[in-house]
């Protein structure tokens, strides 16, 4: 699982495509979200930075940006600016919202995955800029550093994929993987594993994590997701 998780939170489903794979090739974990709405249900505090496009539906990126900046738990995040508006009022009201950079379209991708790892080499070492270092759901808590799950402060014993499905879930909460998506995530070095693999994964996981395994639910014909209410 790469260092480095990035957010890209635009309404164009192709433009968020490309980013994806560019900056999955530069090494980056990367997630997408086509609306405010969907990216704010993500546990943000987790991202490494986001990718924010400014000219969205209800909630635009600014209104995100200034609700991210307000919270405790995400403030630190850093954030870039994806927008065809490039009037100075625009690039003003970005920067006072607290934005680390600003991209007007259109932009090459050289110029995107530059100004990535300028922002994330300048925050990376900063302060309260850095990944929290524990994500949780009341009292079910993973350890990120130390690679371990606990319940109540008691460590669940967890093989390493049950722990990156578990981290990949819990750091998502309500959204729905595929199947496809957790073996591209948690198997992607390994050439064949099969469907059943994961679900004997999660079958196990859920085993384990006690009166927490019903959270971890299945949406038939889609994946799995781990269901807060």
């Amino acid at each position: 699982m790469s260092e480095y998780r990035i957010l890209v939170v635009d309404d164009e489903e192709d433009l968020c495509e490309i980013l994806k794979f560019n900056l999955e090739n530069e090494g980056y974990e990367v997630d997408t979200a086509n609306s405010a709405e969907e990216a704010l249900k993500l546990e943000i505090s987790s991202y490494n930075l986001l990718l924010l496009d400014v000219m969205m539906g209800e909630i635009s990126g600014f209104k995100m940006a200034n609700l991210l900046k307000k919270d405790k738990k995400t403030a630190h995040v850093p954030i870039i600016f994806i927008t065809a508006k490039d009037t100075e009022n625009d690039t003003i009201t970005g920067f006072n919202l607290g934005a680390d950079d600003y991209i007007s379209k259109p932009f090459s991708l050289r110029e995107v995955v530059a100004r990535v790892k300028a922002v994330i080499r300048r925050t990376a070492d900063s302060e309260g800029t850095k990944a929290p270092e524990q994500v949780n759901y009341k009292d079910l808590v993973i350890d990120i550093s130390k690679k371990k799950a606990s319940i109540n402060g008691e460590e669940v014993s967890l093989t390493k994929k049950e722990f990156e499905i578990l981290f990949l879930l819990l750091q998502n909460q309500g959204r729905v993987f595929s199947r496809e998506d957790i073996l591209s995530k948690i198997w992607s070095d390994e050439v064949y594993v099969l469907d059943r693999t994961i679900d004997v994964n999660i079958t196990r996981l859920r085993k384990k994590i006690g009166t927490y395994g019903k959270r971890i639910v299945t949406r038939l014909g889609y994946g799995y997701c781990f269901e807060t209410e």
